[in-house]
């Protein structure tokens, strides 16, 4: 590993360790996502006539939810950064404006993980007819790794761009729902089967395809992360 890049990984540590700090120090983001996707849970465990569900309903139920999550989550990325000077202190460091979009994109991501590791075991027990073996298990969460990389590469891009705009709140997700619409689309069809009551397989498509599409916002945002910090 050479000088340079094993330099731009300790960059990239330091502002995800950063990024956590604030976060337990004034929590913000995450709490507002996990209440409200076990808020929506709830909802629906209560609005719905049999109260559970399963297949391509309880995945619509579930990424839905994950997006109006990951929009919260979103509004807040770059928020310190615009309403409490940060981007001016960054721009006085040696670090690469790619080590900080990285940074970002990996603590929403992380932040995705964690909303993930709560609201799913809630949605199971709130609502889901039937449950997953270890296999299916173990694909369910794969997909929704890949996932929640996806969202977190498409919103931090979403939330540099709104984090100057005055209308903010209403920026996000009107840039951030038609950029993450294929991707809650792909997945939903991914995860359906494995929320049968009889379970089932996920097809090889669906894994390329979230790779593909998280590759894509990936190099999107290292190409775009110096036009990010420097406006």
């Amino acid at each position: 590993m050479s000088a340079a890049s094993a330099g731009w990984g300790a960059d990239v540590r330091t502002l995800l360790t950063l990024e956590w700090r604030r976060e337990r120090r004034a929590p913000q983001v995450l709490p507002t996502m996990l209440l409200f996707s076990v808020g929506a849970f709830v909802l629906f465990r209560f609005g719905l006539q049999d109260g559970s569900i399963d297949g391509t309903l309880a995945a619509g139920v579930l990424l839905v939810t994950t997006l109006l999550a990951a929009l919260l989550g979103i509004g807040r990325l770059w928020s310190a950064e615009e309403e409490e000077g940060g981007l001016d202190a960054f721009r006085l460091t040696p670090a690469s404006a790619a080590a900080l979009v990285a940074a970002k994109a990996l603590a929403l991501w992380s932040f995705l993980v964690v909303l993930h590791l709560v609201a799913v075991p809630a949605f199971a027990f709130l609502l889901l007819s039937s449950s997953l073996d270890a296999g299916e298990l173990l694909r369910f969460a794969g997909i929704m790794l890949l996932l929640d990389l996806g969202i977190a590469a498409a919103g931090t891009l979403v939330g540099a761009i709104a984090a100057a705009a005055r209308s903010r709140e209403l920026l996000v997700p009107l840039l951030a729902v038609p950029l993450l619409i294929p991707v809650i689309a792909v997945a939903s069809q991914a995860v359906s089967p494995l929320l049968e009551q009889h379970g089932g397989s996920v097809e090889g498509r669906w894994w390329l395809v979230l790779a593909l599409y998280d590759g894509v916002f990936l190099l999107v945002g290292w190409a775009v992360s110096d036009g990010i910090v420097e406006d």
